[in-house]
């Protein structure tokens, strides 16, 4: 099926196809071009020609069709599997394994996986290239991810998602002393109005969705603070945001951290150590944890020490 997208202007004057190619993060401006010309951009009602100059305020809707289907290959990668039936598996990733295959990076993913492990009994609701990934987890965050099996159990997770009704527990290792024992951090994330790979903190921007991050001192170390934090929204990169808006970013987050980034850790020190859900056949709540992973607890005692 083809999916809106929606999303409203911020700045005057903004060419359309540039526009589209900054909102939209699969689309190039060619592509963007291609739907402006095929009609499936419109501005209040109305199709959008490409050069058309757009005003603050306006509301875009765009109709993204059926990704072409990438040629997506079973293969035998072991995977560390927590939890698993008929319906559903709850799966601890590891650190540097992209979740699902995209241009460029085809195979060694977690579908790929996902695909030999489970033939053809993965949901199909987010198409061939997403199969059973109800939600994510960047590729350097370690840790739980549930995967569903059918499309009962895809959309009961989904649904669970959408209320806030999850549990999502993450562990972190942050710069500098988080100064409060314990926190919320409440503000609205939408995508860098600059660096469109990036997302930001936007208290003005319409488009940005709420986000909250709570979040408590675990142990204070040398430089650093290791914290839990839980999630009450899923927006996209929304702890590393919510840590670098407030000072203290990820330790070894080579996009929100500072320049001279910690190399060795490979990456954001971020782990999701918890998952929890009703079970959309059963009824039953059903929590998993994570122990952290070797990168993590060896840079915790090498941070011990040093202290």
């Amino acid at each position: 099926m083809s999916r809106e997208v929606r999303f409203v202007v911020e700045e005057e004057g903004q060419r359309a196809d540039k526009l589209l190619a900054q909102e939209v993060e699969e689309l190039t401006r060619s592509a963007a071009q291609q739907l402006l010309a095929q009609g499936l951009v419109t501005c209040e009602g109305k199709p959008l020609g490409k050069s058309e100059k757009l005003k603050a305020g306006q509301e875009i809707v765009v109709v993204l069709p059926d990704a072409q289907p990438l040629d997506v290959q079973a293969q035998d990668i072991p995977l560390d599997i927590v939890y698993e039936d008929g319906d559903l598996l709850v799966v601890n990733k590891p650190k540097g394994m992209v979740v699902h295959p995209a241009p460029g990076n085809p195979d060694g993913t977690l579908v790929n996986a996902l695909l030999y492990h489970c033939g053809e009994s993965l949901s199909g609701i987010n198409g061939v290239m997403r199969p059973g990934i109800v939600h994510r987890i960047d590729k350097d965050t370690s840790g739980l991810l549930i995967v569903a099996k059918n499309d009962m159990a895809h959309q009961g997770l989904a649904e669970q998602i959408q209320a806030h009704s999850f549990t999502r527990e993450y562990r972190a290792v942050v710069y500098g002393n988080v100064k409060e024992d314990q926190g919320t951090v409440d503000q609205p994330i939408g995508r860098h109005p600059v660096e469109r790979k990036k997302m930001a903190v936007l208290p003005q921007s319409p488009a940005a969705r709420r986000a909250v991050t709570h979040y408590v001192v675990e142990e204070r170390l040398k430089g650093f603070t290791y914290l839990r934090l839980r999630l009450e929204t899923g927006r996209t990169h929304q702890i590393r945001v919510h840590m670098a808006y407030l000072g203290h970013p990820v330790a070894g987050d080579p996009v929100y951290g500072p320049k001279k980034v910690l190399t060795f850790l490979q990456g954001q020190c971020l782990h999701a150590g918890k998952i929890g859900f009703v079970h959309p056949r059963t009824g039953e709540y059903l929590e998993f944890t994570a122990p952290l992973p070797a990168y993590f607890s060896d840079f915790l005692e090498k941070l011990r020490r040093e202290g």
